[in-house]
């Protein structure tokens, strides 16, 4: 095993492991908003309905804003190499299994979603890295509202889970 520090990366490479990671994040995040209207419609209680809705708001202003950093690196979206992310989002954790009791369907569905967040917050943490370096200053502020919206959308799921599994 080799254990020397890895190479610096130019400017060219630097830009292509950015538009890599872009374009996984963002097809992610197209399949997924195909897809939140069922996770809506597996939801039993309101609040986690509200919940999904405003991600799903969320995933929209995400797809948005990365469209606009495609355009302000001047690159098109490829989703040649996405199968990683789309894969985890088509898996959707075997949600159409119907469960004994529907806190176990309601568990399932926001333990998903803030899976995907997580992988989301740790994709814009390194996008957000790798935009410094290339001085996308504008690119960096909109990755940082996707990342800031991951956030809160991790702990109002979290919070949520708490009040679902607590209240009795």
């Amino acid at each position: 095993m080799n254990s020397t520090k890895p190479e610096s990366l130019n400017h060219q490479l630097l830009k292509q492991v950015f538009t890599h990671n872009l374009n996984r994040i963002y097809f992610g995040k197209c399949y997924l908003n195909s897809k939140l209207a069922h996770l809506m419609q597996l939801a039993s209680f309101t609040a986690l309905q509200q919940a999904i809705q405003e991600f799903w708001d969320d995933v929209k202003k995400q797809i948005a804003r990365m469209e606009e950093i495609y355009k302000l690196i001047n690159e098109t979206p490829s989703d040649k190499n996405c199968n990683p992310i789309k894969s985890i989002v088509k898996d959707e954790f075997c949600l159409d299994e119907k469960q004994s009791i529907r806190i176990l369907s309601d568990m399932d569905v926001i333990m998903y979603l803030q899976l995907l967040e997580h992988i989301n917050i740790t994709s814009c943490r390194m996008l957000i890295m790798v935009a410094t370096q290339l001085n996308y200053h504008d690119a960096q502020q909109l990755l940082t509202e996707c990342f800031d919206e991951s956030i809160d959308n991790d702990q109002l799921f979290m919070l949520i889970s708490k009040e679902h599994l607590t209240e009795r």
